[in-house]
């Protein structure tokens, strides 16, 4: 870990990955679009995912794969998914139907959940039945009527996790031709309304191309924490912490800002020591060197420098965290306090862990419930109030030199005269 101070750091620490469309990526999609299942085969097969005649799970595959998980590892899954739902369930009741009169108009929204969606779980280094959890969870509490996951290579214990959370279909597919079979649809798969899940960089430009056709929850980048800590905070802690996030992958960064290089050596101390013992190390370690301590003279320079940032994990472990938590404002998700590690947001807390990183979270949040329902608006125009609503409308159409906005206004003024 490279340690600056405040001064040091330059513009080249808030620089943001510029996602490019790569070539291989938009001749997957388009062969998937033209050829489907075949080329689907083709590509899991070039790309070392093995041949596979049927794409889709059977019930006895899930009953099988379920069989090979231990009771133990049931019983986790089961408590993950309570506490996701639980959240999922209390953040969809925070937002109600709507219907109001407003100069005698009635208006409204209706709360309506997607028919589709694709859920996208990456079975790359490591197998992510966690990420099966927080993808297909919300949108089964949202009311999505189908639910679609898909993941390459797909192990037991990511079957057991898509399966107990509800997924309806779950494919043995992954990487872009996995995004292209959703986006699009093929012979034996049909397209979904949006795509929503983690990925590396040839899935997330594969979102990219294909938002439009269908939606998406945002492009993610390579997983980052930042940890504000003072004097108080437990370098035992913030080095596991920031080693949690190295292991991701290479690119995964982490980021400390403290008040002394005397914390910031702690730290590094121990997170070498941890290293030594890490079976995860050949990953964590080229992760661990690009990542950034940086000593800063306030808590008001911690925030300003956290805002700017904006990460996806920001753990607060301050004196006093409390007075202070408001203050910062760009995150995907905030772990306030020594014992709140960002590990337990990634597993079974409740909260969601698929969050905005490359600082998307100066203008959206994580995933959650929202991202499985529509705000649908409406509106009934009665006779008492469309004198007033008509001639305003049609002024304001004639303002803007549209004439026929104006003729569909004035032919419901004359059904008044």
């Amino acid at each position: 870990m490279k340690i600056y101070t405040l001064n040091e750091i330059d513009n080249s620490f808030f620089q943001k990955i510029e996602f490019e469309n790569i070539n291989s990526v938009s001749e997957i999609i388009l062969d998937v679009k033209t050829k489907g299942d075949v080329a689907i085969r083709e590509y899991t097969k070039k790309f070392g995912d093995g041949e596979i005649s049927n794409f889709k799970l059977t019930k006895d595959e899930i009953s099988e794969a379920i069989k090979q998980i231990d009771e133990k590892t049931k019983n986790t899954i089961q408590f993950a998914i309570r506490n996701v739902r639980e959240f999922a369930e209390a953040q969809l009741g925070s937002i109600k139907e709507l219907e109001l009169n407003i100069n005698g108009n009635i208006l409204g929204h209706k709360i309506i959940p997607l028919d589709s969606v694709g859920c996208y779980i990456p079975g790359g280094n490591y197998p992510l039945p966690s990420s099966a959890i927080m993808t297909i969870v919300p949108a089964k509490t949202a009311g999505v009527k189908r639910i679609v996951a898909m993941s390459p290579k797909i192990k037991p214990i990511t079957i057991a996790a898509a399966y107990y959370s509800g997924a309806d279909e779950i494919y043995k597919i992954g990487g872009v031709q996995a995004i292209a079979a959703m986006a699009y649809g093929t012979e034996t798969i049909n397209k979904v309304n949006k795509i929503v899940g983690p990925g590396n960089k040839y899935v997330t430009s594969a979102k990219k191309e294909v938002y439009g056709n269908c939606g998406i929850d945002f492009l993610a980048g390579p997983s980052e924490v930042l940890i504000v800590a003072d004097e108080t905070a437990d370098p035992n802690f913030v080095a596991a912490d920031i080693l949690a996030q190295c292991e991701h992958d290479k690119d995964a960064r982490a980021f400390l800002i403290c008040f002394s290089k005397d914390f910031a050596d702690k730290v590094d101390l121990k997170a070498k020591e941890y290293l030594k013992l890490l079976p995860t190390k050949e990953i964590a370690e080229k992760s661990y060197q690009k990542s950034i301590a940086v000593i800063v003279n306030s808590i008001e320079e911690a925030i300003k420098l956290s805002n700017e940032k904006a990460p996806e994990h920001l753990e607060i472990c301050v004196k006093n965290e409390k007075d202070y938590t408001k203050k910062f404002t760009n995150y995907g998700s905030m772990f306030i306090g020594n014992f709140s590690a960002e590990v337990f947001g990634d597993y079974v807390s409740g909260t969601n862990h698929t969050l905005p990183t490359n600082q998307v979270s100066k203008y959206s949040g994580g995933l959650s419930v929202f991202d499985y329902i529509k705000i649908q608006t409406y509106q009934t125009i009665k006779d008492k109030s469309l004198n007033e609503t008509a001639e305003n409308a049609s002024f304001l159409a004639e303002k803007e030199g549209l004439y026929a906005h104006k003729l569909a206004a004035d032919v419901r003024l004359s059904h008044l005269i």
